[in-house]
């Protein structure tokens, strides 16, 4: 592998930042093993629990999934728990992998319950194995989280801390926290890991869910013996939430520097710059992997790197939360820029779908250009929207072109190089001085 993606998080190092998230894919040695071949740089073995009688997971469906117009799984669900493995066995190869492959990442997830013996107990066991850092699952929404743990845990900020605490009190491992993302403000859970003592967190974890109902038998889908249940949803879909979580941490003055690995939706190298762009050390992938198999994580590297080299990056942390600082509220946003939708008519199929929509649910800004069968935009209406880009089934047919002379023709208004916002327009009654909007 090339030095180029070397990385550290929490201390922990792993020749690239892409891990395995703790899942199906990290629930035992073969796996694993498969997984680092395939060029993993690291992962975190599937959440384990108290020393005892293992869990039980139903014997049917226990995935959900919605398909997209393509027909590719866009947006997947769960209702798996923890691991049903002895603890005995999951110690034992945990120590194994780490032997075998000690330049990789083995973080250890960890899921007990809200008393401070198993933790006293039970994490140093952990730690004997030679595994790198342990991270805290405090976001499975389902199953657990109706016996105290989990999301139930996760949800509450004066909980999180406790944990945090009495997990840094009885491991000298880097903690990971896994926040779940079933809270109206992520920054709380996130400052509550702080203050525990957390040297990172993770999110998202899966979001709360019903996936569909099976109108046959009407249930929920999975549908386990004609019943069903709420589970935890990934996949692509759930990226954007994902990316505003993972920016709000980085960004909050209680937070700010918590270093962040990144889940949800991760598919491609571009995914995972996207989140190291927005503030995350690395990356965790689970959903992807599972629909197309270990070997994706060769394109992610080799995209990566290639991105990286072409924009004279020459390690990660040159634009890990580089666009941070660009992220911003709305009424900071600069009401003096000006665009407009351009067709190209030489691309333009005709289709009218970038007319339908404007006409239909926008501002009436697109209009045919006489016989041609082709769209053109009318720039006195049109504000700039960007529907029409969206609908557009055409690879750059329609752009979206700053105006930056004269004055815009729908408001009539001249067209400024000062920047001016809401902050300071006439309109906002708690305006601090002039705008010079024009």
């Amino acid at each position: 592998m090339s030095d180029l993606l070397q990385a550290e998080f929490a201390g922990i190092r792993s020749p690239n930042p892409f891990w395995l998230a703790s899942a199906p894919p990290t629930d035992k040695a073969y796996n694993v093993r498969r997984a680092f071949e395939a060029g993993w740089g690291g992962v975190v073995w599937k959440t384990l629990g108290e020393d005892g009688p293992p869990v039980v997971n139903v014997n049917g469906p226990r995935y959900g999934y919605w398909r997209g117009d393509n027909g590719r799984v866009i947006g997947f669900n769960n209702i798996e728990l923890i691991t049903d493995r002895p603890l005995d066995l999951n110690l034992r190869e945990i120590a194994e992998i780490k032997r075998e492959w000690p330049d990789r990442a083995v973080v250890v997830s960890v899921m007990f319950p809200m008393e401070e013996r198993p933790w006293r107990e039970l994490l140093p066991r952990i730690e004997d194995t030679g595994a790198d850092g342990i991270e805290l699952n405090l976001g499975c929404p389902h199953g657990m989280s109706e016996r105290g743990m989990g999301s139930a845990v996760g949800q509450a900020p004066e909980l999180t801390e406790r944990v945090t605490a009495w997990a840094k009190a009885f491991t000298r491992l880097p903690v990971i926290v896994k926040l779940t993302p079933n809270v109206t403000d992520i920054t709380l859970s996130a400052a509550a890991a702080r203050r525990g003592g957390a040297d990172a967190v993770s999110l998202i974890n899966t979001i709360n869910s019903i996936m569909g109902v099976d109108l046959d038998v009407m249930a929920p889908t999975p549908t386990v013996d004609g019943r069903g249940s709420h589970g935890g949803y990934c996949g692509t879909s759930v990226r954007p939430i994902a990316l505003h979580m993972v920016a709000e941490i980085a960004r909050h003055a209680e937070t700010a520097g918590l270093p962040i690995s990144g889940i949800g939706g991760i598919g491609q190298w571009r995914d995972a710059a996207e989140y190291l762009a927005l503030g995350a050390g690395n990356v965790q992938v689970c959903t992807a992997a599972m629909l197309y198999g270990f070997r994706i994580v060769e394109d992610m590297i080799d995209g990566l790197e290639a991105w990286m080299r072409d924009k004279g990056h020459t390690r990660l942390t040159d634009f890990v939360g580089a666009a941070t600082p660009q992220l911003s509220p709305w009424e900071r946003l600069n009401l003096n820029y000006v665009t407009k939708a351009r067709i190209d008519e030489a691309r333009c199929i005709g289709c009218g779908r970038c007319h339908i929509a404007c006409e239909d649910t926008s501002h009436q800004a697109i209009g045919r250009v006489g016989e041609t069968g082709r769209y053109r935009v009318r720039d006195a209406d049109c504000v700039g929207c960007n529907l029409c880009v969206a609908v557009c089934p055409v690879p750059d047919c329609i752009d979206m072109v700053q105006l930056t002379t004269g004055s815009d023709p729908r408001t009539g208004q001249p067209i400024l190089d000062t920047p001016a916002d809401w902050t300071t327009h006439p309109n906002n009654p708690q305006r601090r001085g002039a705008c010079g909007l024009g």
